[in-house]
């Protein structure tokens, strides 16, 4: 890979590093075609339990290449179309992936990096971090993060920060949502740790059901078909092999057979 790192430990925790500092790791088509081809492949491992995004150097991503962007400036629709088509799987593949995902934001992120972190379940920042989707100060707009950041902040203020394209700062991003843990920087890393044992313990059949199902429940209606779903899946869930493993490993008092002692 020319724009990744990839990293695997001997829990089953993947580390995917976004390896253009140089840039401030922006990405552009090369790295979002790697980004694809990785998210596609660890998602299917099953030896890999958790994936932690992160990055080189002092910016975590400072969204889409201009030298990029100015290019496809002077494409046809029909190639952009395509371009953006391939961003937009990249998104995808990052929210849908069935291992859980966690973004470790060592430093800034602006316009499409905010919107890996919203397409990431969780992400840990270090407290200096800035945020900005500053998409419109380009004459753009950030339609394909759009659906991402706005389930991530609600409408109003994913709107208000597109349209402003305001500076704000890691406190903030805990407050809108963006962000589920601020740490200072020696801390990082142990709060990053702490979450990837937290999901360690959790059987991997359950956690990627539990992703499928509440993106389903988020766009869905309380009503008679949600609750078929709900039920039908925590009964389908409850009758699997590691299921009937959890209950044993509770009674007899011992840690459930994907715990790596």
């Amino acid at each position: 890979m020319q724009t990744l790192l990839l990293e695997l430990d001997s829990r089953g925790v993947a580390r995917v590093v976004l390896a253009r500092p140089a840039v401030l790791n922006a990405f552009d088509e090369s790295m979002i075609a790697e980004l694809s081809e990785v998210f596609t492949t660890l998602g299917a491992e099953p030896q890999v339990r958790v994936i932690v995004l992160t990055a080189e150097g002092r910016a975590f991503c400072a969204g889409a290449d201009i030298a990029w962007m100015q290019r496809q400036s002077t494409n046809t629709f029909e190639a952009n179309r395509a371009d953006s088509g391939r961003f937009a799987e990249m998104l995808r593949l990052i929210d849908e992936c069935p291992k859980p995902t966690l973004a470790r934001i060592s430093g800034d992120a602006f316009g499409g990096g905010v919107g890996l972190i919203a397409a990431a379940d969780i992400a840990v920042s270090v407290n200096t971090a800035r945020f900005a989707v500053s998409e419109a100060r380009f004459g753009i707009l950030p339609a394909v993060i759009g659906p991402y950041v706005v389930r991530s902040l609600g409408v109003r203020q994913a709107q208000r920060l597109a349209m402003t394209t305001a500076l704000f700062s890691a406190d903030e991003a805990l407050r809108l949502g963006l962000v589920h843990e601020v740490a200072a920087p020696g801390a990082l890393d142990s709060a990053v740790e702490r979450t990837v044992v937290g999901l360690l313990r959790s059987g991997p059949t359950a956690l990627a059901e539990i992703k499928k199902l509440y993106r389903r429940l988020a766009s869905a209606e309380l009503g008679v078909q949600l609750r078929d779903l709900t039920a039908e899946t925590n009964a389908r869930v409850r009758a699997t092999d590691e299921a009937r493993e959890g209950f044993a490993a509770f009674l007899a008092k011992r840690p459930p057979a994907w715990v790596r002692q």
